[in-house]
């Protein structure tokens, strides 16, 4: 499987087409940026923890019975991936009250809730990803009503799944964004990526971040954060 043309070029990958139509290469960067892309850097060895670490859960999810868009993993970098159309939902997991949840509702950081919770926001860069509802969606055709459905039940099994594994490492998941893809035969899958990009990660003991989060907010210690999941999942 080789890279062709580039197709796109995100805030945080590359996706290039291959000599099948049905598949692509997608390539982890270390751009990094935040605060609705305001605050923009680098945080070395990102698109190795991201890429490795989504492919890895990516393979965990499968076999829970969750479709994704893996395919296969190419290099530390570089991974081939179903061409998928991006249903333009940005889908929010939340465990514990965290980051904007916490401050549109007044609440501190920290409240575990007794179920776990789900936002959607309109993936659209111009309009900054505005929260919106599944009437919305409706009415904007961004999805069916059997596409959300579908969606709604596959992210809390995401969830169940990965808080299960992330705890036995003495990690909280506090809260994640997920993203899903129609394939050409009208399937839902679950695509993007799953990382410290996408993911919060609190220690279970200390609480410390072991995310973006470190960089969203001038924390320091984003490199060594990153690192220290990719430890956790991988042993290394």
């Amino acid at each position: 499987m080789e890279k062709q043309q580039q197709l796109y070029e995100g805030k945080a990958k590359k996706v290039y087409a291959t000599e099948r139509d049905d598949l692509v290469i997608v390539s982890y960067k270390d751009d990094a940026t935040a605060l609705d892309g305001l605050k923009k850097g680098s945080i070395r060895g990102k698109g190795v923890v991201n890429n490795r670490m989504s492919n890895f859960l990516m393979r965990l999810l499968e076999k829970e019975g969750v479709p994704t868009h893996f395919v296969k993993e190419l290099n530390d970098r570089e991974t081939v991936v179903k061409k998928v159309s991006i249903v333009p939902l940005e889908v929010i997991i939340r465990n514990i009250s965290a980051g904007s949840f916490a401050k549109r509702y007044g609440v501190e950081e920290g409240i575990v809730f007794k179920a776990p919770t789900i936002e959607f926001s309109y993936k659209n860069d111009e309009l900054h990803d505005p929260l919106i509802n599944e009437y919305h969606a409706l009415a904007l055709g961004l999805a069916t009503g059997a596409e959300i459905e579908r969606i709604k039940s596959l992210a809390f099994k995401v969830n169940s799944v990965l808080k299960a594994y992330f705890s036995a490492l003495g990690v909280r998941l506090v809260d994640f964004k997920l993203e899903f893809g129609r394939t050409p035969d009208g399937n839902i899958v679950l695509a993007d990526e799953i990382s410290p990009d996408t993911c919060r990660f609190w220690d279970a003991e200390t609480g410390e971040k072991l995310d973006k989060d470190r960089f969203r907010r001038d924390m320091g210690g984003v490199e060594e954060a990153y690192g220290e999941m990719m430890r956790r999942v991988f042993g290394e």
